[in-house]
């Protein structure tokens, strides 16, 4: 049975977007922002050979410098000052989440509400500037090894270092602000908006390759409904549940009795959303662009190795990926997205247990056991999403990157903006019928006659 509250979300009409004006203003203050990332994309750090840098990047398009650049938004591309993302901030805040669970002073600092998220955020910052600050000197290292700059030395790096350090925190500032006065996740928006923008000019190469018969046609349309049927899974697989069955018994409060009823507990197949994807990427992503950025001077074995062995599409990169996705998985959900003892904690405290389940223990045991089952399915799902268009891209050829991960992080924040969109129209709506309401009973009050005087 639909609820009331469904149902009214369900006919919330898209016309009224035009009235919410608070909406509205969310919406431009958004466009505003994701528009001052973009052109940050273009603004080049100083003292790189610009010419060299378009060569080297032509060759390496098809490869990780494709997959850095489509995460960067083509700031990688261009070595822009945006040229890290917001992949430092990512891999902090993951890394600092973890943590949370694990050790006991930050998970008692987690429960202390305002203050202590504060605190928390405030210790992901640092992390952020410090996995920034080693990314950046690899990453300038690397650039004077390649021959990619034009007086390489120590104003070099630490002028790339500052830059680059720089602009990932200007990122995370802006992410900030659009969750906090915008609309939608800002540090989700701002890679998604860096993969949407790519995605025009790989269309545009695909095609002129399928033009000059580099590729064949049929490679083409199997590619375009490869696509089609990756997005509509992952939308199908995004919002699939497991439903757990919860029973409330009976009670009185004062004078007061309470019915029993009985509700459902949502499991979702990935609870973990697109984090396992996006850690295992950022893992990867590093060493592999060191070595790619370093390719030009003589390397050593093991860079050489990884080169050659963790390059996309190759075996031991698509092991390893896997790997990584389903250990994050588990991990990720049952440290931070589904604590089973927390949760089975909670429903004792609110007098609600699963049928034929013991509240306590015996309920933490269960729903462990349920996400367990569930999480083969989901962590299934991710590992096939991300690797498929990898082998794909790698057997056909296609000469530009394009991986699971991306269509997971599209799919995944329109549909949260949407939902976000769709419930700022929800509240406008119930605004709008609670002053019909209040101006209804003013005009009542108005209308209504006292009594006739004897």
């Amino acid at each position: 049975m639909v609820s009331a509250a469904e149902q009214m979300a369900a006919n919330t009409s898209w016309a009224a977007l035009g009235k919410a004006t608070d909406l509205r203003n969310r919406i431009l203050f958004t466009l505003g922002l994701l528009i001052v990332y973009r052109l940050g994309t273009f603004i080049p750090v100083p003292g790189i050979d610009g010419q060299a840098l378009r060569e080297f990047m032509e060759q390496a398009g098809q490869g990780i410098g494709g997959m850095v650049s489509m995460f960067t938004g083509g700031a990688l591309g261009r070595m822009g000052i945006f040229a890290l993302g917001i992949m430092p901030y990512i891999s902090a805040s993951i890394i600092v989440q973890l943590l949370t669970s694990m050790v006991p002073a930050l998970e008692q600092l987690k429960k202390e509400g305002e203050q202590g998220r504060k605190k928390i955020n405030q210790y992901t910052r640092f992390g952020t500037v410090a996995l920034a600050t080693v990314q950046a000197y690899g990453l300038a290292v690397s650039l004077e090894a390649g021959d990619l700059a034009t007086d390489p030395g120590l104003f070099f790096r630490m002028s790339t270092m500052i830059t680059l350090v720089g602009g990932t925190m200007f990122l995370m500032w802006l992410g900030e602000q659009i969750t906090a006065r915008g609309i939608g996740n800002g540090i989700s928006l701002i890679i998604f908006v860096g993969i949407i923008a790519e995605v025009p000019a790989a269309l545009a190469q695909f095609f002129a390759s399928g033009r000059s018969g580099a590729i064949s046609p049929a490679v083409i349309v199997g590619v375009i409904v490869m696509v089609i049927a990756v997005i509509t899974f992952v939308v199908f697989m995004e919002r699939a549940l497991r439903k757990v069955h919860i029973q409330y018994p009976r009670r009185q409060a004062g004078m007061k009795v309470y019915e029993g009823g009985s509700s459902h507990l949502p499991v979702k197949v990935n609870p973990a959303g697109v984090i396992p994807a996006i850690f295992a990427s950022s893992l990867l992503l590093l060493p592999v662009t060191i070595s790619t950025f370093s390719a030009g001077a003589s390397n050593g074995p093991i860079m050489s190795w990884m080169l050659a062995n963790f390059g996309p599409g190759q075996p031991l990169y698509l092991l390893f990926f896997a790997s990584m996705i389903v250990f994050f998985a588990y991990f990720y959900t049952f440290n931070v997205a589904f604590k089973p003892d927390d949760v089975a904690d909670n429903l004792k405290k609110q007098n609600g247990f699963v049928p034929g389940i013991r509240p306590g223990k015996k309920t933490a045991e269960y729903l462990e056991y349920v996400v367990n089952r569930v999480l083969v399915l989901g962590s299934a799902y991710l590992a096939a999403v991300c690797l498929l268009p990898e082998i794909l891209r790698n057997q056909f050829a296609i000469p530009f990157y394009f991986g699971g991960t991306s269509v997971l992080i599209i799919v995944s924040v329109t549909m949260d903006t949407i939902q976000q969109v769709q419930s700022h129209l929800l509240a406008h709506q119930y605004e709008g019928l609670i002053e019909k309401s209040q101006l209804r009973g003013k005009s009542k009050k108005r209308g209504r006659k006292g009594p006739a005087r004897r």
